[in-house]
Parts: C-alpha cells; structure tokens; sequence
C-alpha cells in the first residue's frame, strides 16, 4: 500500500473527480456514508452525538455524516466554525443539505463567540475541525476547543486525521493542541504519521476506510512511501527444488558473540539456519567453542586466535553474505578488525549492535564501508551514527539520508520497522508486536536477513521479506504465548510457521 502526502492526497482526490468521472460532491458523499457506516457499527442510536465541523472539505465530510445519522434517527448536535466568513464549495453544499432537513436539525453556525455544550461521558464526539491539509499547529480558539475536547470523558472520532495533526511532519507541533481521538476513520490510504510511535495517543483505534479512490491514479502517481503487505511479500518468497542439496541454498558467516555474549552468536545462527539456508559458519573467540558446538549441533564453528574476543577477520571468498555485530564487544582491537573485516567482505553485509556503535564512534570509517551494505539499527544506535533527533520523522529522515549517502540500506528497528533504500525509497512493515521488545530480538533479524541472502535473494528482498517474517513470526508466536512471555528464541521457533503462512 502507497503512503501518500498531503499534497498527493490532494492529486489523488483530483485525479479520482476528474478520471471516474464523479463531481468533489458525490465523492465526498460516497467517503460520508462510508464514515456513517463505520460509526453506526460501534456506537448506537442511543448515545448522543456532537459534531464538530471545520470550515474546509473535512468539514464537509463532518456536515453529510450529521445529516446522515440524523435519517437514522440519530440525536446529533452540529457545530460549523465559521471564523473568517469563507467556506470550502462543498461544505457550504452540505450546509444546505443538512439545514435542509425537515425538523431543523440541532445546527449552530459559530462565526464570533463560542459556548460550547457540555460534553459527557456517554456521548460520541465526532472530529471534523481540520484535516489532511493542515500544515501548521493549532492556535487560539481552535487550540482551546481541542482542549476542551480532550477533557471531556467522551468517545472521539476523527474523520481521516485527529485535528492539529500533520500527516507527515510533527516535529515542532504542540501536543497538548492535537485530538487525542478514540478512534480515527482515515480515509484512502494510512498516513506517514500514523506510524511513529509519539503520534499513537493522538489516534487510538485506527481504521483505514476504502472509498473507491482511482486505482489507476494511485498506481500514477510515485509515493516515497510504502506499506508493505502479505501479497507483497508472497510474491518475493522463492520456491525450493525439491532436488536441491545444501550447496544450492548457500553458505553464510556469522561474526559475532565475544565471551560472556555467546547468546547474542547463538540467536543469530539459529535464526540464519531458520531462514532456509544450507550452512552457517560462526566465527567466535576461543571460549564460546564449546557453548557453540552444545548449542547448535548444526552450525560450522570457526575459531578465532583469542579467548574471549573477535581479533582475526575471516577470509569470505567461500561464503555468499556474511552477518556481524551481535555481542561482539567494543574494543579497540576488535575494532580494528571490524573495519578490516567490512572492507575486504565482498559479499552482501548485514551490519549490527556492536559493529554499529563501534562505526558510531569512529565517524570516518562510514566512508570506507562497501556500497549495498545493509545496517540494521535500532533508534538509539542510529542516534548514536547520526546524532540525536527530535522526534521519529527526523530519525527517519536521517536513516533515509544515511541509505542515501551510503548507497545501503538502513533497517531502522520499531512498531513499523522502516527499510530505507539507497534511492531515498522507504518502506514501512506492517507485522510485529509488543512482545518482540526483547534481548536478542534484533539478533534474529540479523540472522533472517543473511540467511535470505546466502540463500539467493537480493538485498532488497531479503531486507522487505527477512523484516516481515521476523515481525510475523513474533506475531504467531504472541497469539500462543501471550506478549509478555515472549522471548526472542520464540521467535526462531515460530520462523517455519511463519513461512508456511506465506506460502500458503
């Protein structure tokens, strides 16, 4: 599913009047009784209603739900703020249809001096003051009405956005002048700014509403942004030769785990071994030998020259990827052998945990790193790359700068993990759960993805697919054990259900 912003938002609705063809009105009744449908489902005819409608097109939206609750004999009270005396064409076409209605309908038109009604506990609320279009934060009467909202016990809806919010950048937003909704009915398609965590109070329970949007303009026009999904994905999965051996599913290199860390190793080899491959070779320091070998009777261990940490690079001509990072340890000598190690591998590199924040504090040595590299941070780490960041729109925007400059592929780690591509492309996963917030969880992504690539997937591939089996395998994973009692070996055992699910 394509991201859109605001401005492609508007495109896309103009591009619907102007191809299906259908007149702004009737497309903004079609998205009206989509919307009375969707609060008919939850709320009944018993609980009053206050509608609170702006003076632009989801304003309009607001006017023809009020006036369709009403034909169901809804109790709706409806107020249009008319401050500055100008009205969008289709909320003043709504105007008279809902003024219109026999029995006059509870409607106040609010041009000066606003009293607002007492808004209890057992009524609906529904948000229609501002919507996709809004490019600065509330302020005056629109600010103290927004507060005023949120006191209330009330349920909330907002029509496609929470007023106050930006569908993109909230950076420098002010909070407490945002719809904290109970429930938002966007309409067409998700926006950016459903997806960071920060904005989730704004939005509660979240619906995405089809209205019939051109399906020939959306696949016009070139969003930045994408969603991934379950066909997306069933389309990347590769079929076996049921006449394969080992040697056609590929070799990979794990480096990873110094003493004390030979879980973070073990993680990552299991999850490479789950991910469909043929042979794993770990490389570990001398004393997590034996722990390796008990632990993973399947996997190849090399040995490094020192006990306890990672000192002599490995030779990668026989291998097609290779991943390195996890509990590696920061050392200066490990260090050193690090960035040997990345700049010699020729093969496809999944960069992680310790490898990250040994480059974080050696600036310079970014530029050394090979062209396709994938690194695979969570937001602290890239922080720790790319410094600190206000908010997740500037995280993401600095990911996507470092994909950019790098010619890699930067895995920024979260709810909806972010894969950011070397063409400034950017791709939201959509699988993934509370549970999954555990040691070693990232291990197992690091493990996924170079199994996927030793195994024949392109880089691209293996991050979109390796980020969504991940996420969907703790998903399954959850659904039996709850997300409290998850922990990140659940999500390898859960790794083959999660691909028969694909592919099935």
């Amino acid at each position: 599913m394509k991201i859109f912003t605001s401005t492609q938002i508007q495109e896309l609705d103009k591009y619907t009047i102007e191809h299906e063809p259908i007149k702004s009105i009737d497309l903004m009744e079609r998205a009206a009784r989509v919307l009375t449908r969707a609060i008919t489902e939850r709320w009944t005819s018993t609980v009053p209603v206050v509608i609170f409608a702006g003076p632009g097109n989801n304003g309009g939206d607001a006017l023809a739900v009020a006036r369709m609750l009403i034909e169901q004999d809804y109790q709706v009270k409806t107020y249009l703020f008319n401050i500055t005396g100008h009205l969008s064409a289709d909320c003043i076409e709504n105007k008279k249809r809902l003024c219109d209605k026999k029995g006059m309908p509870l409607f106040i038109e609010v041009t000066q001096e606003f009293d607002p009604p007492k808004l209890e506990k057992d009524m609906l609320v529904i948000d229609g003051l501002f919507g996709s279009g809004l490019n600065k934060p509330l302020a005056g009467g629109f600010a103290s009405l927004v507060k005023y909202i949120n006191s209330s016990k009330a349920d909330i809806v907002s029509i496609d956005v929470p007023s106050g919010l930006m569908t993109e950048d909230n950076t420098y937003n002010v909070s407490s002048n945002i719809i904290r909704a109970t429930q938002t009915l966007t309409l067409g398609q998700i926006k950016l700014s459903f997806l960071f965590p920060e904005n989730q109070p704004f939005i509660g329970h979240l619906r995405v509403l089809d209205i019939r949007l051109s399906k020939e303009g959306i696949e016009k026009i070139d969003a930045n942004y994408t969603l991934v999904d379950e066909e997306q994905v069933k389309k990347l999965l590769k079929p076996r030769n049921a006449f394969a051996h080992k040697g056609q599913f590929g070799h990979a290199l794990i480096i990873a785990g110094s003493y004390g860390m030979a879980g973070a190793a073990i993680l990552t080899t299991k999850a490479c071994l789950r991910a469909g491959i043929g042979k794993v070779t770990v490389h570990v320091p001398k004393r997590n030998v034996a722990i390796m070998q008990t632990a993973i009777p399947e996997a190849i261990v090399s040995i490094d020259r020192e006990e306890t940490t990672f000192t002599e690079g490995v030779p990668t001509e026989d291998y097609q990827a290779v991943g390195i990072g996890p509990g590696l340890g920061t050392n200066e000598q490990t260090a050193i052998t690090l960035i040997a190690q990345l700049r010699r591998t020729q093969c496809p590199l999944v960069v992680d945990a310790d490898a990250l924040n040994i480059l974080a504090a050696r600036h310079a040595w970014l530029q050394q790193l090979p062209k396709g590299i994938i690194l695979t941070p969570h937001p602290k780490e890239l922080e720790r790359l790319e410094g600190k960041c206000i908010d997740s729109y500037e995280r993401l925007t600095k990911a996507r700068e470092l994909a950019e400059r790098l010619q890699g592929y930067v895995i920024l780690k979260g709810h909806h993990t972010a894969i950011c591509m070397p063409d400034g492309h950017i791709l939201f996963n959509n699988t993934g759960n509370s549970g999954m917030a555990t040691a070693g969880s990232g291990d197992v992504l690091t493990g996924i993805i170079t199994g996927l690539l030793a195994s024949g997937y392109e880089r691209q591939e293996a991050c979109v697919l390796g980020v969504y089996l991940h996420g969907l395998a703790g998903d399954l994973a959850a659904r039996d054990l709850g997300p409290e009692g998850l922990i990140a070996s659940d999500i390898i055992e859960y790794l083959p259900k999660a691909f028969m699910r694909i592919r099935n």
